[in-house]
């Protein structure tokens, strides 16, 4: 295996490495035949209003190439984010979040070639480390890739991103259900340690 570096990316290098960071989700998210353009075009569109937001910080994955990135930002005040989130948010949550003390890891993405060699754990704990936030929040989609084994031995869908989470230790808070069936997500959440 080629020995893989770690790098934080400011705003304006992320910037300037969008085509690269596209190529790895396109390619570690590979979904439907034909459809990697809509993906990919889709990526963009979100990556460019994401690394607007405040506190966007970016750690990537090197090996003569990208193979992985992880990024995020802090949570808008208004608690916007949590609209679609299904039943009581706590109130602890709500009062974090108005602080401006909560971070989103809003992507999180491995190419297969280089999953289960602990890259994603490395870039997770680098970016989450110099975090200034009491809560760091996640949304995993619940789907299954195609293929992929039941992991978590309770016979319900496990995915990469639901099995990283759970063995880095986040706590499932509960679900995100925006109008679309298709596109519910788990919350899960981690108070940094101090």
């Amino acid at each position: 295996m080629t020995e893989v570096y770690l790098r934080r990316l400011s705003r304006w290098q992320a910037e300037q490495q969008r085509a690269a960071v596209a190529d790895v989700h396109v390619t570690a998210y590979r979904g439907e035949a034909g459809a990697e353009y809509r993906d990919r075009q889709g990526f963009l569109d979100r990556f460019e209003q994401h690394v607007q937001r405040l506190g966007f910080d970016m750690m990537v994955a090197d090996a003569g190439g990208l193979v992985g990135c992880a990024y995020g930002f802090r949570v808008e005040r208004t608690g916007e984010w949590w609209s679609d989130f299904r039943g009581e948010l706590p109130t602890d949550i709500e009062e974090l979040t108005a602080s401006g003390r909560t971070f989103l890891l809003a992507e999180l993405m491995v190419l297969p070639a280089h999953r289960r060699n602990g890259v994603a754990t490395l870039m997770g704990e680098r970016l989450l480390a110099r975090l200034d936030t009491d809560l760091v929040v996640a949304a995993v989609d619940l789907e299954r890739p195609e293929g992929e084994e039941d992991s978590d031995g309770g016979g319900r869908p496990a995915n990469a991103a639901q099995a990283t989470v759970r063995a880095w230790g986040w706590s499932k808070l509960g679900l995100l259900a925006p109008h679309s069936p298709s596109a519910v997500r788990e919350v899960w959440i981690r108070r940094p340690l101090r």
